[in-house]
């Protein structure tokens, strides 16, 4: 569940670079918009941390819109016409994710899709609840019974109602605006140690370095709360098809973790679960299933 995170997160990290590196480059012809003085070697900071949160909270929200076309491109989805559906299974999934989104509230209906994959996966993404999308692969469909298809459903809408993609924008946002200030000012200083003709470029490189670096250890803030919004999704899906069957689909899930495909490493953090290190949990976008299961039993 949650395949949103990563590739709201990979696109995040691209957009935002791309946008660094444009203004990097204006600076290198003297476009700074004050935040820089090499002449009198000056940083100054409150503009630089205006520039920083337009930047950020620019690439946070670029990403957002882009989510649940990325979502589709990425996955091969086909989403189901639902006054249409082309069989008895996309019937069935299309009639539960509406069912679902009435008893949670929702007034428009998200985007049904099915994405041909052996994996047990489902995710739901989208720019607002109203421009959602929730999908799931034909393996789920395959491998699982009536019961713990609607728990993991549930688990998908619960992420829409509760508006969790909008959340993690703005936390990306704020992420991001501290990752872009605090690469400015490290790449300044370290280009005050070398010949003063070569400032600017290796002003440039630095950004562009640190930018990385600070992006990398902001995404364990990102999967951090990420992992929260899980527990929290999985109340949420207790509350609208019974705890009964979610405790059953994070159950089934157990038996069926083997067959996600985490060959892609890139996409590892995107899966209902993995196995993640001790090191590698730090970026995991969700929990063991082990801690969710017990979780929801005590609530």
């Amino acid at each position: 569940m949650g395949k949103r995170i990563m590739l709201f997160l990979l696109t995040n990290m691209m957009v935002l670079l791309t946008i660094v590196i444009v203004f990097s480059i204006l600076s290198l012809f003297g476009v700074n918009l004050g935040a820089y003085d090499y002449g009198a070697g000056t940083l100054n900071l409150v503009p630089l941390l205006i520039i920083s949160a337009v930047i950020g909270f620019a690439g946070a929200f670029i990403s957002l819109a882009m989510s649940r076309f990325i979502a589709k491109k990425a996955m091969n989805v086909k989403v189901i016409d639902p006054d249409n559906p082309g069989s008895q299974a996309e019937k069935m999934v299309v009639e539960k994710v509406h069912r679902l989104c009435r008893r949670a509230g929702l007034t428009h209906m998200p985007e049904v899709g099915i994405y041909q994959s052996a994996e047990v996966n489902a995710f739901a993404t989208g720019p607002t609840k109203k421009r959602s999308l929730v999908s799931v692969s034909t393996g789920l469909l395959q491998s699982m019974d009536d019961d713990a298809v609607e728990g993991v459903i549930a688990h998908e809408v619960a992420h829409v109602a509760n508006g969790d993609m909008i959340t993690m924008t703005l936390l990306q946002g704020i992420v991001n605006t501290f990752v872009v200030f605090l690469a400015r000012v490290v790449a300044f200083a370290v280009s005050r140690f070398v010949n003063e003709n070569m400032r600017p470029i290796i002003h440039f490189l630095a950004i562009i370095v640190f930018q990385i670096l600070f992006s990398i250890l902001g995404s364990i803030v990102v999967a951090a709360y990420s992992r929260y919004r899980e527990y929290h999704a999985d109340r949420g899906g207790a509350d609208l098809a019974g705890k009964d069957k979610m405790a059953h689909a994070l159950r089934s899930l157990q038996n069926y973790v083997d067959r996600v495909d985490t060959e892609q490493s890139s996409m590892q953090t995107l899966k209902i679960n993995n196995k993640p290190s001790a090191a590698a949990m730090l970026f995991s976008s969700h929990p063991p299933l082990e801690d969710r299961i017990r979780r929801l039993e005590q609530s």
